[in-house]
């Protein structure tokens, strides 16, 4: 019988509160947002040609924030551009990840440095990223997880022939889905000369993890969810995000009425 368990990490932490406005994507697993710790504040998401966007803060720290919409244990992938952010493997759905017990929600800060603590992920110049250092900078620019619901166990009154529960494993395990298809694309935008940020490797903070055993349903993901981000100016230039108002389009540009009260002018010397 073929058995795809793996000893992983799973977050020994609390429920934490979705905020009012949050809802998760139709249909999805788990909800993938982004908090910009230092401007304690989470960041929106834009959508643009098919993509979702964020715009991080040079010198940032962020959080990955996961919320599990289900009411059983899921099995959370965590890529940070290209990389396992677990660990440090050149990122593929097949690797560790945290596990997320039912409706639990949490924040990973950082990349995994023991079971205690973590590197913080702070957003930095592209060349100072962590997957540049590695020499891993193709898919810088881009946060994704891969979702895997838990084998469940056989039902001991009524268990299914053993030939049929190998074919019908056989088939799962070589069948192509369109959750694996998008894994395999995660790392195709090759668009490194025009991308400008990427995620540093911080200072070290506590962040303590336990392990568990999972033993996944599929060999495929049930669910790919990616998020692209970079700087703001060129997520303006490149129209992802909204136009400034008015009067900062127009700076520099001479106006009949530019508002406000007379000054007083400068004093002569």
């Amino acid at each position: 019988m073929l058995r795809l368990s793996l000893s992983l990490i799973v977050l020994a932490c609390a429920v934490l509160a979705a905020p009012a406005n949050a809802r998760p994507l139709a249909g999805s697993l788990v909800q993938l947002d982004v908090v910009d710790r230092d401007a304690d504040r989470w960041l929106p998401q834009y959508h643009h040609r098919g993509d979702t966007w964020i715009a991080g803060a040079p010198g940032h720290r962020y959080a990955v924030r996961l919320r599990n919409n289900s009411a059983e244990r899921v099995l959370v992938v965590l890529s940070v551009d290209g990389v396992n952010a677990v660990s440090g493997e050149t990122a593929d759905p097949q690797q560790a990840g945290y596990v997320l017990a039912p409706w639990q929600s949490t924040e990973i800060a950082g990349w995994r440095k023991s079971l205690d603590d973590v590197a913080q992920f702070v957003f930095t110049d592209l060349p100072d990223s962590y997957a540049a250092r590695t020499g891993r900078p193709d898919n810088v620019g881009v946060l994704g997880i891969a979702v895997f619901r838990e084998a469940r166990p056989p039902h001991l009154d009524s268990p299914p022939p053993p030939i049929a529960d190998a074919r019908n494993r056989a088939e799962r395990a070589s069948a192509p889905t369109a959750a694996a298809e998008s894994a395999a694309g995660m790392a195709a935008d090759k668009s490194v000369a025009s991308q400008r940020l990427g995620t540093g490797h911080g200072e070290r903070e506590w962040a303590p993890v336990s392990r568990t055993g999972f033993e996944r349903a599929s060999r495929h993901p049930d669910q790919v969810s990616t998020i692209r981000y970079d700087d703001a100016d060129r997520l303006l230039a490149m129209g992802v995000l909204p136009q400034p108002p008015y009067r900062h389009r127009h700076a520099g540009i001479p106006r009949a009425f530019p508002a406000g009260f007379v000054a007083d002018p400068p004093p002569r010397w």
